[in-house]
C-alpha cells in the first residue's frame, strides 16, 4: 500500500497521500491542522480517497522515515527541504 501498482492508484497509496500532505506543509502545521486540512479536502472532493486517522499517521511516519518532514522546536510538522 505504500507504492502504487496495477490494482492500487497513486491516490490510494501512502506515496501519493504523502505527496498530497507535503503540498500543504509550505509552513509549519500541527498534526491536528494537517488532519483537518485532509478531512476538508476529502469532504470537498479535492482528494478522492478516504483515509482513517491511523492511515494518516502511517503516512506521516513514512514521510518522517524518508526524511521528507521533521518536527520543529515548537512541535509542528515542517517540510524538511524548506
Amino acid at each position: 500500500m505504500i507504492l502504487p501498482k496495477k490494482q492500487l492508484s497513486i491516490n490510494e497509496s501512502y506515496f501519493g497521500f504523502g505527496a498530497f500532505l507535503l503540498e500543504k506543509l509550505t509552513e509549519p502545521l500541527s498534526v491536528e491542522d494537517l488532519w483537518e486540512y485532509y478531512k476538508d479536502s476529502y469532504t470537498n472532493k479535492k482528494y478522492p480517497v478516504k483515509f482513517s486517522f491511523d492511515q494518516f499517521v502511517i503516512a506521516l511516519d513514512y514521510l518522517y522515515i524518508i526524511g521528507a518532514i521533521k518536527i520543529n522546536e515548537r512541535g509542528l510538522l515542517c517540510y524538511e527541504a524548506a
